[in-house]
């Protein structure tokens, strides 16, 4: 086997073992690790495409390249944004240091 196709076959089993951890947890930080797997796996995947247009006697492609680097910008902002959601999800569940009604908290905090 060629250097792309274990690099193919490497993402396609990270994307199944994150489809796997999506599917089989419960808590939403591991579910959303796991989406990033997938994201991981894809990203591979489209490295090993450019880089079978290389081994072939072509340039490598520039184009799914470009496309994995933005796709990497956006997966880290996502998840950024995600897990801030989940970290104020469990404020306002109880389970953090946030105080359970609107009354105990800061005036900084705006009321209904």
């Amino acid at each position: 086997m060629d250097g792309p196709t274990i690099l193919g076959l490497l993402g396609a089993a990270l994307c199944g073992i994150g489809v796997y951890g999506l599917i089989a947890q419960r808590a939403p930080l591991r579910k959303l690790l796991a989406f990033n797997v997938i994201g991981n796996g894809v990203f591979l995947q489209m490295g090993a495409v450019a880089r079978r247009g290389a081994d072939a006697g072509l340039g490598g492609d520039p184009v799914p390249q470009a496309l994995v680097i933005t796709g990497i910008v956006v997966a880290f902002a996502a998840t950024a944004i995600t897990v801030a959601l989940i970290v104020r999800l469990h404020e306002l569940d109880g389970g953090g240091t946030a105080s359970a009604s609107l009354d105990d908290a800061p005036e900084s905090v705006s009321r209904p």
